[in-house]
């Protein structure tokens, strides 16, 4: 029986693959957070996997605040590059293999077309460094691990773009989000079930992956389609991202190119407004 540890067990992708795992009684799951295993304290990381000897790490403990990153620079780079350094180094040393969850955030945004595994990483803000220095450690150690990078994730778990919605959709009359940045979001739930099609294949290909729901979409787009299926009458905004600024800078494009993660793994990637249906509908009961 395999032994899969998944970092980030209290995150949105942590706890979706927490909800699945027991359909998959073949593999001796240990689901870890900061807590039991900080990823800002090298120390403790190599202690802990050590200590359990994992065959699989699922690396999707990450600090993901991008705008509190740009102020705190050590602690993001901490978690996203140093512990990502060290646990693909032990990986190594072990024998262990990893599938690590980065970002659309390593793209700056200029692109026309859908970002493809190839193209060049070029992030335009501190969160994206540090995810883009995670994913080069883990190519410098590794030359089997599997990389997948997603974008805008919400689940019924955690915070996401989806929950804060729905709050100040219930609040206010009207809201105004912004509907320059285009992108597709990704239902944390399909992710997870994405993970567990490539944990179950008969070969594990590494390399970097793509993967999010299926369409194109801005924010605004998204916020419409939520107020909407929650048969709410809030009145949303299009507004551009100048006239919402963040501390930290937003890719105006990062919609993702999921051709090869759907060939190579055979895995299912449903659209957009799908998963968004079933996610509020439990959200919303």
């Amino acid at each position: 029986m395999s032994r899969i540890l998944v970092t980030g067990a209290q995150g949105q992708l942590g706890s979706e693959i927490i909800k699945i795992s027991k359909e998959y009684p073949t593999f001796d799951f240990i689901f870890v957070d900061m807590e039991e295993m900080p990823l800002e304290d090298i120390t403790k990381v190599i202690a802990f996997l050590d200590k359990t000897v994992p065959d699989i790490i699922i690396s999707a403990g990450a600090y993901t605040a991008v705008d509190k990153a740009e102020i705190e620079k050590e602690l993001a780079d901490q978690v996203n590059h140093l512990a990502i350094d060290t646990i693909s180094h032990w990986c190594s040393n072990n024998g262990s293999k990893l599938i690590h969850i980065s970002t659309d955030y390593i793209f700056d945004g200029t692109s026309k077309l859908p970002y493809n595994e190839n193209d060049i990483a070029a992030p335009i803000n501190w969160y994206g460094e540090t995810k883009r220095r995670g994913e080069l450690s883990i190519e410098r150690n590794l030359n089997d691990a599997v990389i997948i990078r997603t974008s805008w994730v919400y689940s019924e778990y955690g915070n996401n773009f989806v929950k804060t919605m729905l709050r100040l959709m219930n609040e206010r009359e009207s809201i105004s989000v912004v509907n320059d940045q285009i992108g597709t979001p990704t239902y944390a739930l399909d992710l997870a079930k994405a993970i567990m099609k490539i944990l179950t294949s008969d070969n594990l290909v590494p390399g970097f992956f793509h993967y999010s729901n299926e369409g194109e979409i801005s924010w605004y787009e998204f916020a419409v389609e939520i107020n909407r299926l929650s048969g709410l009458n809030c009145i949303i905004n299009a507004v551009t991202s100048d006239q919402f600024p963040t501390a930290a800078k937003r890719p105006n494009f990062s919609l993702l190119e999921k051709t090869k993660i759907k060939k190579t793994y055979n895995v299912l990637v449903p659209e957009w407004k799908e998963s968004l249906a079933k996610c509020l509908k439990i959200l919303n009961s």
